[in-house]
């Protein structure tokens, strides 16, 4: 079940904001937080692979949920409950393939997109085991975000998906309730 917060510790906003990973996935933990993806799309696989690792102690294995942004081939390898992938990303059934060949307890797949035509072709696909919908807002953590859906474009994301819906983009604490009373 996702839970109403479901953040990403993203290494680009941290290292903008000279907040270690570390400082910022305890303090996560130390809130509550038990649901949480890890984006680094600069770091190599190795350096990503050390970073999962320390994330992994974090938020142990059975206790929390700990999915990687992309790097779906390096799921098992790190622990990682799961994947999330957005649209230039592998396609949803090849990350389904992929993660499901690896053995051991069936990995979560998010996907993400960003308009209604985009839900409707990941939610065919069969592979997802939630969807992300955005951005809802101007979000500056994309260099070339995608246009904004607002609650609007949540609400009929809601409408047609039957999986779990997860809004993305721009989402605060001032704005979140009027994000989730739309659906997500």
């Amino acid at each position: 079940t996702l839970p109403r917060l479901y953040p990403i510790l993203d290494a680009d906003a941290l290292v903008g904001a000279d907040v270690p990973l570390a400082t910022a996935a305890r303090a996560f933990y130390d809130a509550g937080v038990r649901w949480v993806q890890y984006r680094d799309k600069g770091a190599s696989d190795v350096e990503f692979m050390e970073r999962m690792r320390e994330l992994r102690t974090i938020f142990p294995a059975g206790e929390a949920v700990l999915l990687v942004n992309d790097r779906v081939h390096l799921c098992a390898e790190v622990g990682a409950d799961g994947a999330h992938i957005g649209q230039e990303d592998m396609a949803p059934a090849a990350a389904r393939r992929l993660l499901d060949a690896s053995g051991g307890p069936k990995r979560l797949l998010g996907v993400s997109t960003h308009n209604v035509a985009q839900l409707c072709a990941a939610r065919a696909t069969g592979a997802a085991d939630y969807l992300a919908i955005g951005p809802v807002y101007s979000t500056g953590s994309k260099a070339n975000p995608d246009p904004v859906i607002g609650l609007e474009g949540v609400k009929a994301a809601r409408a047609l998906a039957r999986l779990p819906l997860v809004a993305i983009g721009g989402i605060t604490a001032e704005n979140g309730r009027a994000v989730i009373e739309a659906g997500a």
